[in-house]
């Protein structure tokens, strides 16, 4: 019922619909600029047929990751502060009140709970702690569409109201709910009322005893000290949630900015490791210990029936060549490494590959990652490399030794580490 929020919006100074649609406004981008970044994410390591993804820029998913965590870090205080906006209302009556109502009331049900949820799992992500029994991708991408749908829902219900509430001041007092600052009809003259009583009644009395009735649609105008009050104190609660968003993008930035690294005091991952670059999975974590050092290692490369395996000391005599890659997480962070390897592209050509065929991985790790395929076009791009080196040095076991997957604009858990075997599809 409208009524609700028309008294709501009169009687409080901050908690008003016109404060409460600006910072939906920001919500609401930050919310669609990670779900978009988060799409892609998903695409690239699950590719549906009609998907491309190019090589260039190598920054791309670099970009693309640490922005989706990045918004979805400055989502929280964004919905912690539309929460405390609104809340009120969740337990105003009626609960269920018009079919209008009983729909945006279980679609903010659904909005606040899966909103919380993605954030929440999400956030435990980037720290690299799982403790649920559900697979964390592809339900954090099947929540993410709930979200979504939920925040249209809303949207649908409540745009009147949003529209009025944007296209209006923020310091203003009259009711949102009811489309009444903007358009009110021309004002007739007010019919005079006699005041009757006693041996007058049904005379036409004098002008003193007339009283015009109040119109039931005057907005309610607040005298110039009031409003600038209100004014800012709706301001300062919008410009300290702004300065809170940001806070909390600084607070993670530098897990994908090197030169905002000093500043990213919550960021789980500060881009330092082994070798100047961070590290997931370690060898031991993958079981890989022994196999990548056992003295009889082979790279088996196979294009149809014709198979060939080389040693490490093959590769390190083929022509060798540098990449300065990034090597971007899902979890957000990133950090940029000199390896020096054979191309991919050569050894396409050296097993007598077609260049237009995509490239499956397959790793001495057993389980999810240890296969990627790569596409044919960053197949093909010269930085694509079978990694023997990082920064001048020998990879190290949680590197990848012997060697490894490093291609352009590609996620960090594609980048196939312990490799045996390469195969042209």
């Amino acid at each position: 019922m409208n009524t609700v929020s028309d008294t709501a919006a009169r009687e409080t100074g901050v908690r008003s619909p016109r404060l409460t649609a600006r910072v939906g406004m920001l919500l609401g981008v930050s919310i669609t600029v990670c779900f978009v970044t988060g799409m892609l994410s998903h695409w690239i390591q699950h590719p549906p047929g009609w998907f491309y993804w190019p090589s260039r820029p190598v920054w791309g998913y670099q970009f693309t990751q640490g922005l989706h965590v990045i918004t979805g870090v400055v989502t929280i205080p964004l919905l912690l502060v539309k929460l405390q906006l609104v809340y009120p209302k969740l337990f105003a009556r009626p609960i269920v009140g018009s079919p209008a109502r009983a729909i945006e009331r279980a679609s903010i049900a659904v909005l606040v709970s899966s909103t919380i949820f993605q954030l929440l799992t999400g956030l435990l992500n980037t720290a690299q702690w799982y403790p649920w029994a559900f697979f964390f991708t592809t339900t954090h991408y099947a929540m993410s569409f709930l979200v979504v749908a939920s925040i249209l829902v809303h949207i649908a219900v409540k745009l009147p109201v949003i529209q009025r509430a944007l296209s209006s001041p923020l310091a203003a007092t009259d009711s949102i709910d009811h489309d009444t600052s903007h358009t009110l009809p021309p004002r007739q003259p007010a019919p005079l009322v006699e005041q009757t009583s006693g041996r007058n009644a049904g005379s036409t009395g004098t002008a003193d005893h007339r009283i015009p009735p109040k119109r039931q649609d005057e907005v309610t105008v607040s005298s110039p000290s009031e409003s600038d009050k209100r004014m800012l104190s709706r301001r300062m609660v919008l410009q300290g949630t702004v300065a809170l968003s940001v806070l909390s993008a600084l607070a993670f930035a530098g897990q994908s900015v090197p030169f905002l690294r000093w500043l990213a005091f919550l960021a789980p991952r500060s881009g330092e490791g082994p070798q100047g670059i961070p590290i997931n999975r370690t060898a031991s974590a993958a079981n890989v210990v022994e196999s990548a050092q056992r003295p009889d290692y082979r790279l088996t490369i196979t294009n149809g029936p014709r198979t060939q395996e080389l040693t490490i000391d093959q590769l390190r005599a083929m022509r060798q060549h540098t990449s300065e890659l990034p090597i971007a997480c899902v979890e957000g962070w990133s950090a940029r490494g000199t390896w020096q390897g054979v191309r991919v592209r050569d050894l396409v050509a050296f097993i007598g590959g077609d260049p237009s065929r995509d490239i499956r991985f397959t790793s001495l790790e057993a389980g999810l990652y240890g296969i990627s395929t790569l596409p044919a076009n960053i197949a093909n791009d010269p930085l694509s490399l079978i990694a023997l080196q990082l920064h001048d040095e020998q990879l190290t076991l949680d590197h990848g030794y012997p060697c490894r997957l490093i291609a352009p604009n590609r996620p960090g858990v594609l980048q196939t580490k312990w490799l045996s075997r390469i195969e042209i599809l």
